[in-house]
């Protein structure tokens, strides 16, 4: 049986049963057992030795151990021959390295013994375990610190906070080594830590956030139960006071004096004023309201939403000469009022505002807010029309000067006295021009901020009966010379420009020269201000046309009256007096077209006819060629060649320059795709040689004499004179230019066969006395 042994420790073992025999069976009986060993299952090592040496763990020893050498110790199993190593002749277990229980706490190993020589097991295996032996190496973590807290004001002592807990990484089952107790290190008075639990609670009553809101604690962790020896740790603990609803709102002042102009308006702001509440959020919120004086009917209170203030504004105009100050009485409560400080109440504050009223200098103010008077018509210059009064309201009732704006009285109808404000005529009226006269009056305050007030002054022209009655219409009466006696012929009425008073009327009658005439009688309606024509029983019509003058009184006061003249004219009628023609133009038109009617018919034919006439002719002329030629010219224009010139040397010999119109250099350039519509006669002298002429040279000097005498139009024949003559092309140059000092062979007698169209070339090459001394021609 193996067995262990420490130096100093006593074996530590079980009884294996299976050594036991022949327990007693009875009391009294002597027992008798075999021989036993003592049997381990665990040893022990201290972790973190860091002696010299290694640490012994223990001694394996078998019974068949004689000593003689021949058994050997065999460890295997965790850490075997790294961490632990055996003496395989002894059976010493050495630790080689400083364990630590915090990494492993124990180890599981095997020992056996076997003959040295055979290695052949000389006992079964046998398992036992090592154990790290835990010492005080780990000090207390707060692993979530640091902490935060939050707790109300005017808590409670003994008023929980929170709770932290520290860990100990040391054995808690073997001695003191983990087990913690923990203590404040800063933050007394205020708050206290439960030794045990870590549970942070309040120490101190009545603690105000208002006075201190926030407290940094310090805790700290100590194991082995605290006492001396033991290792510690420490956390910090931010504990904020959370506000409560503990303060009543108060004004920092008792009275607030305040003043208003009056000339302020509705609306504008007064003053402001807040009282202060030390509490947060809706606990500190203050609800504002007038609740007396004097003045709650002229001004108005209200609250801005981001400053939280009230806001004193005018609700009323204010008058300094009628009252000169107001009082307001205003209320700050808390809407929110906690119920556990009831107590400490009220909630609510009270302060005095006085307002003062400023003096404003104000404009003057019109005793009526408008003036309305009358003037008679025809009334001479300096009429009175009537007066307007303003006054300074201010204290200081400085004097007050008017004017009339001239762009209310544009004509200069009125004037208006500067001091008095009396209003007169500057010319008689007319009733009939204008009845109403709409003005307007300034009074400026003399020596204030001229500063004006206006009224409205209508003024009403009354009427004078100053216009005689008159015909309504001008009348001319046609009547058949058939007229029976006594019919009605027509019925006048009359107006007058005047006003008609209530019993005023017209009076009809025929002017005293014509009043006893044979022809015709008046009737007057004085129902109404009309009167009838008739023709009397003896009537007989001499005349084509009768002027009748009627007189028409309009009974006025003063009375006025006028003379009209009615024109009666004599017409022709059938016989059922409807009227065929009178004696200058005829009264009704036959049926159709008038004489004018036709004439004016006739004349826009005529009119249509000479414009389409000359559009035709325009026409015409439009479509006529550019260049008249005659077939007798010997001129050609000749606009395409097809066979090949005389190469590039023609091209480069050839100076544009020389076509060029002298004339374009003066900014002049007529166009050249248009036939001229001025042609400048000949010059007297020069001859037109006939179109047959073989005197080639005279006509070139005539050609070139009429485009020399007309400066303003292109010639239609250009002058293309060549200072080189080309050499590249083998099929030769077109040109003849150099045909007048060069001998040819050539017979152009070929030219003959070639048509019409170069019969004028065959006449001038195809004969050999003809001279050749030319300038060729080409159509520009």
């Amino acid at each position: 049986v193996l067995t262990v042994h420490y130096l100093t420790i006593t074996v530590q073992g079980y009884y294996h049963p299976s050594c036991e025999s022949n327990r007693a069976g009875k009391e009294g009986q002597v027992l008798h057992r075999s021989k036993r060993g003592w049997v381990w299952n665990q040893f022990f090592v201290i972790e973190e030795y860091t002696g010299p040496d290694p640490v012994l763990v223990g001694r394996l020893h078998s019974d068949v151990d004689s000593g003689d050498g021949n058994i050997k110790y065999i460890l295997s199993g965790e850490g075997a021959g790294t961490i632990f190593v055996i003496d395989d002749k002894t059976g010493n277990i050495h630790a080689t390295k400083t364990l630590d229980r915090e990494e492993q706490a124990q180890y599981t190993l095997t020992a056996q013994a076997v003959a040295r020589d055979t290695n052949k097991p000389l006992e079964p295996p046998s398992e036992f375990i090592v154990k790290v032996q835990d010492i005080n190496d780990n000090p207390p973590e707060f692993l979530h610190g640091p902490y935060y807290a939050r707790v109300p004001e005017m808590s409670n002592v003994g008023t929980s906070v929170m709770q932290v807990t520290a860990t100990d990484a040391d054995d808690p089952t073997y001695g003191n080594s983990a087990r913690l107790v923990y203590s404040i290190l800063q933050g007394q008075p205020y708050f206290s830590v439960e030794p045990q639990t870590g549970i942070i609670r309040t120490a101190l009553p009545n603690m105000d956030r208002e006075a201190r809101q926030e407290y940094d604690v310090v805790i700290q962790a100590k194991d082995m139960g605290g006492h001396m020896g033991g290792l510690s740790g420490t956390t910090e603990v931010k504990i904020t006071l959370t506000d409560v609803n503990d303060n009543p709102p108060k004004f920092p002042q008792s009275v607030y004096p305040m003043s208003v102009s009056e000339d302020k308006v509705p609306g504008e702001e007064v003053g402001r004023l807040k009282a202060k509440d030390p509490d947060l959020g809706d606990n500190g919120l203050v609800n504002y309201r007038l609740i007396d004086g004097d003045g709650m009917s002229m001004f108005e209170l209200t609250t801005d939403s981001e400053t939280r203030e009230a806001v004193i504004k005018l609700k009323k105009p204010v008058d300094f000469e009628t009252k000169r100050s107001y009082t307001l009485k205003v209320e700050g409560s808390n809407p929110h009022v906690d119920p556990q400080f009831l107590a400490w109440g009220p909630y609510k504050d009270e302060a005095t505002i006085k307002i003062s009223v400023e003096d404003a200098d104000e404009p003057p103010v019109f005793v009526a807010p408008s003036y309305t008077f009358e003037v008679e018509e025809n009334a001479p210059e300096g009429t009175l029309v009537g007066r307007v009064h303003a006054k300074d309201t201010d204290v200081a009732n400085n004097p007050v000067r008017y004017m009339i704006p001239r762009y209310t009285d544009v004509e200069q109808f009125f004037s208006i006295n500067s001091e008095d404000g009396m209003i007169t005529t500057t010319r008689p009226l007319d009733r009939e021009t204008q009845a109403w006269h709409n003005i307007s009056v300034s009074a400026t305050e003399i020596g204030g901020h001229h500063q004006d007030t206006k009224v409205r002054v209508n003024i009403k022209v009354k009427d004078v009966n100053d216009n005689p009655p008159e015909f309504a219409t001008n009348n001319e009466v046609l009547m058949c010379e058939t007229v029976a006696p006594g019919k009605v012929i027509e019925t006048v009425s009359a107006v007058d420009k005047d006003e008609m008073a209530h019993r005023q009327h017209f009076t009809f009658s025929l002017a005293p020269e014509v009043a006893h005439n044979h022809n015709f009688s008046l009737k007057d309606n004085r129902a109404q201000p009309v009167f009838m024509c008739s023709v009397k029983d003896s009537v007989r019509l001499t005349q084509d046309v009768y002027y009748l003058p009627i007189e028409i009184n309009d009974n006025g006061f003063p009375a006025m009256s006028s003379t009209n003249t009615l024109t009666i004219r004599v017409c022709s009628c059938d016989s059922k007096d409807t009227i065929l023609s009178c004696n200058v133009e005829p009264y009704v038109l036959p049926a159709g077209l008038s004489t004018g009617a036709l004439i004016a018919i006739l004349a826009c034919i005529v009119i249509l006819l000479a414009i389409v006439v000359l559009f035709v002719a325009l026409r015409r002329q439009k479509k006529e060629p550019l260049i008249v030629f005659e077939e007798e010219d010997i001129r050609e224009n000749i606009i395409t060649y097809d066979d090949e010139g005389g190469g590039e040397e023609d091209t480069e010999a050839f100076d544009i320059a020389t076509l060029q119109n002298p004339d374009g250099a003066n900014g002049f350039l007529p166009r050249k795709d248009i036939k001229p519509e001025l042609q400048y006669p000949i010059r007297p002298g020069i001859g037109r040689p006939a179109a047959n002429s073989v005197d080639v040279d005279d006509f070139i000097k005539t050609r070139i004499a009429e485009a020399d005498s007309d400066p303003t139009a292109p010639p239609y024949d250009s002058i293309q004179i060549y200072g080189y003559e080309g050499r590249g092309s083998l099929a030769g140059s077109l040109s003849s230019l150099e045909s007048v000092t060069t001998e040819s062979d050539l017979d152009y007698d070929y030219l003959q066969s070639w048509g019409p169209r170069f019969k004028k070339l065959a006449d001038l090459y195809g004969t050999k006395d003809c001279s050749r001394d030319f300038i060729p021609l080409t159509g520009s």
